[in-house]
């Protein structure tokens, strides 16, 4: 069902690490949100952590968001370019006296954590005489600011994913909303961003569906419109634990270093928790835009599956075409192939893509066609080479050089004709003869390498790997 309005989206991350999986999901989704209905999907930089914000993780976060591309409709927003507003929003609150100071020292505040209360505050000074008060600002005693949570009643609202969800008042203590050093908490300056930068819809991680709650009081003691949630469900591990490096997931930029496809992400990230509702499993970005629905996201954690992704990688990589396979080697490797032309990359690339998972794979496992192997030895790959079949190699070379069209379909019926008036398995040459030429056992066309490397060059290595066995 398409909102009323054009939705305005957030993703928020905090500067304090590079951008990993889960952010990214959650990236995709407010901008597949606000695409499908016609929105805006904007970035704000949550760093009002000084201490551990860096400009290196801005930088990464938004170069991430821009690989993928993920781009932002309006400025960049910086959270710690609003201090004033956030100063505004507390006086308001302690004015209208929604909010209040509480200057309980260390030793009572610890004292409260021991007791029967140990997670809600007891509201020590919510009532306090207001000469108690002034005395202490006299004192100039530190103090933090915290909201007048009701005592009564309960904060129920629609989530997109989770349905109508309640939760009782008396479960909520009257929680800090500023420091004692005049730093504001992170659910209130959500709630002051969010409204100042007109957020229809507040899609994010499952791990903030606990902050909802009090975000919605803090709307409420500032008389702002309370925007739409839905909380989106966990990424886990294989062994059910939250997502980590230890199972294989990493970040984005990881990703784009190891010569993934950011459409393959995106596909991937997409399908995490979320159900296309058709028989597809490979989408680019404007498909995905074209179908998203919120309402189909589903409440179960989701699990990373490192060899399902790679699979997916895999089918996006075929699809892509050769010219902008080669653009993104290049943009890892400049110096990928040198000093072949690039006619003879891409056909190297035509042939590798249809088995490889990332542009990677296709530069590391290609490296034979652009040099023979140093060293063969029958000792590490089984017993096929050994002298008959060195010796029926050599037979072959030979009489190959003999073609005059050095073509895949005459290379192709040479050897097969060989092959049948020796009267031999297809493998009994093949498989020394691929090892000849490339050092492996597997990978693609044999003809179509022997066809592309030349036959000069396919003379002179099957001529070096048979001199080392029988001279």
């Amino acid at each position: 069902m398409s909102p009323q309005i054009k939705p305005r989206v957030r993703f928020a991350p905090s500067p304090t690490g590079r951008l990993h999986l889960g952010g990214a999901r959650t990236a995709l989704s407010n901008f597949l949100y606000a695409k499908r209905h016609g929105g805006k999907f904007l970035l704000r930089i949550e760093d009002t952590d000084t201490a551990r914000s860096k400009k290196k993780y801005i930088d990464q976060i938004c170069h991430s968001l821009q690989w993928l591309g993920l781009n932002w409709d309006e400025d960049l927003v910086f959270q710690s370019n609003n201090n004033f507003s956030y100063k505004r929003h507390l006086n308001q609150l302690l004015q209208s006296k929604k909010a209040y100071r509480c200057f309980s020292s260390k030793k009572e505040l610890e004292d409260i954590r021991q007791g029967k209360d140990a997670f809600n505050y007891t509201g020590l000074w919510r009532n306090r005489d207001p000469e108690d008060i002034k005395k202490e600002l006299q004192k100039e005693t530190p103090y933090t600011i915290r909201l007048r949570t009701p005592n009564k009643g309960k904060i129920v609202f629609n989530d997109i994913v989770y349905g109508t969800i309640s939760v009782s008042c008396d479960e909520i203590d009257d929680f800090i909303l500023a420091r004692s050093d005049g730093t504001p908490v992170y659910n209130f300056t959500n709630v002051v961003d969010d409204s100042e930068m007109k957020i229809t819809h507040v899609i994010r991680g499952e791990d903030h569906l606990s902050n909802t709650s009090k975000q919605i009081l803090i709307y409420e003691a500032l008389s702002l419109k309370v925007p739409i949630f839905a909380h989106l469900p966990m990424i886990l591990g294989d062994d059910k634990s939250r997502l980590s490096k230890r199972h294989g997931a990493t970040g984005v930029h990881e990703y784009q270093s190891k010569g993934y496809q950011p459409e393959a992400l995106l596909n991937y990230l997409a399908l995490l928790g979320w159900n296309p509702g058709t028989e597809e499993e490979i989408f680019n970005l404007n498909r995905l835009i074209e179908i998203f629905d919120l309402s189909r996201v589903q409440k179960k954690s989701a699990v990373y599956d490192n060899q399902k992704f790679k699979w997916m990688s895999s089918q996006h990589l075929a699809m892509q075409n050769e010219k902008s396979i080669l653009d993104g080697i290049i943009k890892l490797d400049e110096k990928w192939g040198t000093p072949k032309n690039i006619k003879f990359k891409l056909k190297v690339i035509g042939m590798m893509k249809q088995r490889s998972h990332s542009l990677l794979e296709i530069m590391e496992q290609s490296y034979y066609f652009f040099k023979g192997p140093k060293r063969l030895n029958n000792l590490e790959h089984g017993t096929f080479w050994e002298i008959d079949a060195i010796t029926l190699i050599k037979e072959l070379n030979s009489s190959i050089m003999l073609i005059e069209d050095w073509s895949y379909e005459k290379i192709e019926i040479h050897i097969k004709n060989f092959i049948t008036a020796k009267n031999l398995g297809f493998g009994r040459v093949m498989k020394p003869l691929r090892y000849a030429i490339s050092g492996k056992t597997k990978g693609p066309s044999l003809f179509g390498i022997i066809e592309l490397i030349g036959r000069d060059e396919f003379h002179q290595r099957v001529d070096d790997a048979t001199s080392k066995f029988l001279n």
